[in-house]
């Protein structure tokens, strides 16, 4: 009897997995084409993206190698028109920096400001730094305290290098005592990475010597004697024979 009651059932499940395939079938099988179409696209979309940031490596490394920074600030600015979301504010970083150093300053400030706004992460606050340095001589401490304000929380980790150009500023605009203060701190940083701790070491000592200071004129050198004529020796000079 088990048996029968068994082969029943069965024939009822059967029976019951025909009407749903018949009733879902086409909606079952149309969900898996997606699905492996879905997955298919992913596969493709990845390793699209992974030509793209070779493709941009290779060019970002080429245009490091170019010498004129004109050519390179162009090379830069091509690289930045297609390369991933990385390279791409890196390749503008690079395309602003050898604006500058070719004398396109207006461009790179310009282009330092956008990437600063734009980014709020590494290359933002790169962007930031470097256009203080370029117009540290020129801006005032207070535009320069706004324009690193992001960069200077106390638990920053770009803190020290927004404070050294604040400090450089206090020594351009002759505030030297101010500026030795804040040099002498940033070399007791521990916070400040190595190279900056040692600058700004070098700095302390070289404003506590005396840098500023008004030591006198220096002498006007002596008048070149016409040609043919005989040199007449200082002074308490022995002549010569």
């Amino acid at each position: 009897m088990s048996d029968i009651f068994r082969e029943v059932e069965e024939d009822v499940r059967r029976e019951k997995l025909a009407k749903f395939w018949k009733a879902y079938g086409d909606y079952l099988i149309a969900l898996a084409a997606v699905a492996i179409i879905g997955i298919a696209g992913w596969q493709l979309w990845q390793r699209y993206e992974a030509r793209q940031r070779d493709a941009a490596s290779v060019a970002f490394t080429a245009a490091q190698k170019i010498n004129d920074p004109k050519a390179a600030a162009v090379a830069f600015a091509d690289i930045a028109k297609s390369a991933p979301k990385g390279y791409r504010l890196l390749a503008r970083l690079e395309q602003a920096h050898s604006m500058l150093a070719s004398g396109q300053r207006d461009g790179a400030l310009a282009l330092y400001k956008e990437i600063a706004n734009e980014d709020k992460g590494g290359p933002g606050a790169v962007a930031r730094l470097r256009l203080g340095w370029a117009q540290a001589d020129t801006s005032s401490r207070a535009d320069l305290e706004s324009l690193l304000a992001t960069l200077r929380a106390p638990t920053s980790a770009w803190k020290p290098l927004a404070d050294e150009i604040l400090a450089y500023s206090d020594y351009h605009n002759n505030q030297i005592a101010k500026a030795g203060d804040e040099f002498a701190a940033l070399a007791n940083d521990a916070n400040a990475p190595p190279q900056l701790r040692v600058r700004a070491k070098a700095m302390g000592d070289y404003l506590k010597q005396g840098a500023g200071k008004d030591f006198g004129t220096v002498p006007p050198p002596a008048p070149i004697p016409a040609p043919g004529a005989v040199a007449v020796p200082p002074a308490g000079a022995a002549a010569t024979p």
